[in-house]
């Protein structure tokens, strides 16, 4: 009975494999927004294994829905969830709301769900439906809100509290870089928010789309600069000296030096990362530039870009952070065309346009809550994945199917050792290794 005994913890631990959830990739810089505009979407469950699939560590969500916190439980995928305009007004009046709401969406799914930020409120300060910007007078309190209420459960060391702003936020016009500063009229609201950044050490969220702005003006705007091409030419600012060799760059150093002009030295310690940004494969006749062709382009040289780990010319030491819009096409988003085609994968799981992606472990820490590491000091990659960290969205659907065929082999040396077992003349077999087709290797 003594190979019985090696045997059957083998099958166990085996088996306990088969259960387990699919490993999380390496965090790494890139992130992606998850919206479900969709009456077409696969199932919650179903997306951490595809946002693993290429390669990629962090994702926005637009509220907290218990069923999509679940479906992210013990992935190691970090989470960014969104507080709705709606709760504003409630939380910066009562404080005693902002704690209900941390202990019911956010301190009830830690530890398994890994939720790093809370953005509360999306571009409220230009929002066009805050009629004497009413709700913006809420934005900072229900911000301070939820931080203490973090605080009191002892979660602000590990949850960051943040909000997003369109490049709306910038007086026109905001090019060349040194030359932005925020609107007049939305002053009163971002400095506080600037002091509420530079005291707590989170980051200032911008929804930076340089498609809108080529878009709006393909004359004066060369592609290539909009795409991120490395052939782009290079512009200068006069003010700084400094050459911008994409719009991206540019874009979020204008947000720095508002950020600058409005914060004076709590400014310097704010830091400022992409929470959203794309290119459309389809449009409505009239949206130049919307092609599959073009939102492959810009989104590979989006993560080639935030890779390098080289920052923007005005901070360089600090790499950039960006999160792609969108994870999904999604058919009942309002709007233009452009709205419901951001997707890098269709509604069906299938790539959008063809996009390869080089997406390396990242090895610094966060900033402004979250740990971005596995926890377990693993540095296993996503199946399909090279040591390299080189993914391509493309072959997803071959990854899975090889996973499948992989989960086959694994399943059927089980049987056969169960067979080994359970044989009346097991101990007087001869043993044969047996390939586990590279799973074993």
């Amino acid at each position: 009975m003594a190979l019985a005994a090696l045997a059957l913890p083998a099958l166990l631990l085996a088996l306990a494999w088969l259960t387990l959830p699919a490993s999380a990739t390496s965090a790494s810089l890139v992130g992606v927004n998850y919206g479900r505009l969709g009456d077409n979407l696969p199932p919650p469950e179903a997306v951490p294994r595809l946002v693993t699939s290429i390669g990629i560590g962090r994702v926005r969500i637009y509220d907290t829905d218990p069923a999509v916190l679940y479906a992210f439980a013990n992935t190691g995928i970090e989470l960014v969830v969104d507080l709705p305009d709606r709760y504003l007004p409630a939380m910066a009046a009562d404080p005693d709301e902002a704690l209900a709401w941390a202990r019911a969406n956010i301190q009830a799914y830690l530890p398994a769900t890994k939720i790093a930020t809370v953005i509360v409120g999306n571009e409220v300060l230009t929002s066009y439906n805050d009629t004497g910007f009413a709700l913006a007078r809420c934005l900072v309190p229900a911000m301070e809100a939820l931080h203490s209420a973090l605080a009191t459960l002892g979660l602000d060391r590990d949850v960051a509290v943040t909000t997003a702003h369109s490049l709306g936020v910038l007086a026109m016009p905001s090019y060349p870089p040194s030359t932005a500063v925020f609107r007049r009229e939305l002053l009163p609201f971002i400095c506080p928010l600037i002091a509420f950044h530079a005291r707590t050490g989170t980051p200032f969220f911008a929804n930076a789309y340089p498609y809108f702005a080529y878009e709006s003006d393909p004359s004066g705007i060369a592609l290539e600069y909009a795409l991120l091409d490395p052939s782009a030419a290079s512009i200068t600012d006069p003010g700084s000296g400094l050459r911008y060799a994409n719009l991206l760059h540019a874009q979020v150093d204008a947000v720095y030096h508002a950020i600058a002009a409005a914060g004076g030295d709590a400014g310097k310690r704010v830091e400022v990362w992409v929470s959203e940004t794309g290119w459309p494969s389809a449009g409505d006749p009239d949206e130049i530039g919307a092609t599959p062709e073009n939102a492959g382009r810009y989104n590979s040289n989006l993560i080639r870009l935030v890779c390098e780990k080289k920052g923007t010319p005005l901070v360089p030491g600090t790499p950039l952070r960006a999160y792609i819009f969108a994870l999904f096409n999604e058919n009942q988003k309002e709007g233009r065309t452009s709205e419901r085609n951001y997707g890098l994968f269709k509604a069906d799981g299938t790539p959008a346009y063809h996009l390869d992606i080089t997406i390396p472990p990242e090895d610094d820490p966060p900033s402004g809550g979250g740990s971005e590491s596995r926890g377990d000091g693993s540095t296993s990659e996503p199946d399909g994945a090279s040591s390299s960290g080189y993914f391509g969205i493309s072959s997803a659907a071959r990854r899975r199917r090889r996973r499948r065929r992989r989960w086959s082999q694994l399943l059927s040396c089980i049987c056969l050792l169960l067979v080994a077992l359970t044989a009346e003349t097991w101990h007087k077999a001869t043993i044969v290794p047996i390939s586990f087709g590279g799973i074993c290797n």
